[in-house]
């Protein structure tokens, strides 16, 4: 049974996760406030073993700060993000929070690269914040 599900604006991209999330992010970084169209990136970060994909999808591949490789998934016809893997954790995937079915599973813990922020992109005040990317056992 899927702990979460998700997909594309036109449905022809899908996911399930037999996982729950190992943890749930806000990201201010350029690329994740670029890939996504807003202030920031929310993401929900799984085993990538238990994440099942169908569909065509495309993908932009470029270094993130630490020199990791991060390769953006998305529809290649509606263009709807759909996770993202780095090099330096190629046991996780990231499940963009916009595309899950059920929005309510995405519960936030941390934002990260909260230096980067725009002013007008407000976050949840409550959540522990990091100026960039805090180191693995801070998460």
């Amino acid at each position: 049974m899927a702990r979460f599900t998700g997909g594309c604006l036109c449905g022809a991209v899908r996911y399930e996760s037999s996982a729950d999330a190992t943890f749930s992010i806000h990201c201010h970084c350029v690329d994740c406030r670029k890939s996504s169209g807003t202030g920031h990136g929310s993401h929900l970060v799984a085993p990538i073993d238990a994440v099942t994909v169908t569909g065509k999808l495309n993908r932009f591949e470029k270094p993130a700060d630490s020199g990791n490789m991060v390769t953006r998934c998305f529809c290649p016809t509606c263009g709807s993000p759909i996770y993202a893997t780095s090099a330096g954790m190629p046991q996780l995937i990231a499940i963009c929070a916009a595309s899950l079915d059920d929005p309510e599973v995405f519960q936030p813990q941390i934002i990260v690269y909260d230096s980067r922020r725009p002013t007008w992109d407000a976050t949840a005040v409550d959540l522990p914040r990091f100026p960039a990317m805090p180191p693995p056992q801070a998460t």
